[in-house]
């Protein structure tokens, strides 16, 4: 979230500078209540919401634009656009480039420190069945983080302008756009940064010796979730269990958006009672 603020915070200097170079004749006011408008031109890129007097256009830098739809944000941000596409967000190529990583990147760069903190704990004197059960106990522990960061805090609903602005960069860019392969993955800064208190975390109610598996089970299940999540979005499953989760996480972003906020599995809303209705998981 602080690199998120920080680009945020650089990449708005630079809007506003622009803005001020630029023709005065695009409007700012913002009717930010009634119910917003598909226009669709020759490509989906050139498609335009309109909320009241204020327009999105996807043709632009969306980052800034997005804050205005007010209380349409929600309902704008839920109607996804299905192109392999992303859009842009910032005017700035290098702040741009921060919001986009490759998949493969997670694994590269987390799965060596997953074997770093998992050995370590063999080196304090724990045995290897020990350590397996403190990693599995780990990736227990991020299942249920997962189910709860996607549920109260990716669907949290927002009005403000700023609300909106950071909703957008957490979460709802995926909603709106949720096949753009490049912004399916969190970014390796972002996560580095949320590890520390993550690590702090794990510490209070565990052991110094077994703090590090514990530490890198919970790291390896992120890896498992965002590596799962690029694939249930591209690709194409031939087995049933990967099958049926594909269509399970495609119905949160299609049809029933307030339920089925589990990833990596349906545990979680089976236990918390946030199932999808099963007439509308039939019809996937």
């Amino acid at each position: 979230m602080v690199t998120m603020f920080l680009i945020v915070v650089i990449a708005r200097i630079a809007y506003s500078i622009a803005n001020q170079k630029g023709s005065s004749t695009s409007s700012s006011s913002c009717g930010l209540w009634l119910d917003m408008k598909l226009a669709t031109h020759a490509t989906p890129r050139s498609v335009k919401m309109v909320a009241q007097e204020f327009t999105v256009d996807l043709d632009k830098p969306l980052v800034f634009q997005v804050g205005h739809l007010g209380e349409a944000y929600e309902e704008w941000v839920h109607q996804p656009i299905v192109s392999r596409e992303g859009p842009r967000f910032f005017e700035s190529d290098f702040v741009e480039s921060l919001t986009r990583t490759v998949w493969w990147a997670i694994p590269s760069i987390w799965l060596p420190v997953v074997c770093y903190f998992v050995l370590k704990s063999v080196r304090m004197g724990h045995t290897f069945p020990e350590v397996a059960l403190m990693v599995a106990g780990g990736v227990f522990i991020w299942t249920l983080l997962e189910y709860t960061l996607h549920r109260f805090l990716f669907h949290i609903k927002t009005k403000s302008y700023w609300g909106n602005t950071m909703h957008y960069l957490l979460h709802g860019c995926h909603h709106k756009h949720p096949m753009d392969g490049l912004r399916l993955v969190f970014p390796p800064a972002a996560t580095a940064i949320l590890l520390v208190p993550f690590w702090n975390t794990v510490k209070l109610f565990s052991t110094p010796s077994s703090t590090p598996a514990l530490f890198g089970g919970g790291l390896l299940g992120y890896v498992i979730y965002d590596c799962t999540h690029y694939y249930l979005h591209h690709g194409q499953p031939a087995n049933d269990v990967p099958k049926n989760l594909k269509k399970y996480h495609m119905n949160h972003h299609f049809r029933v958006q307030d339920k089925g906020f589990g990833i990596t599995s349906s545990l979680w809303d089976r236990v918390f009672g946030t199932l999808p209705p099963s007439k509308v998981a039939k019809k996937m």
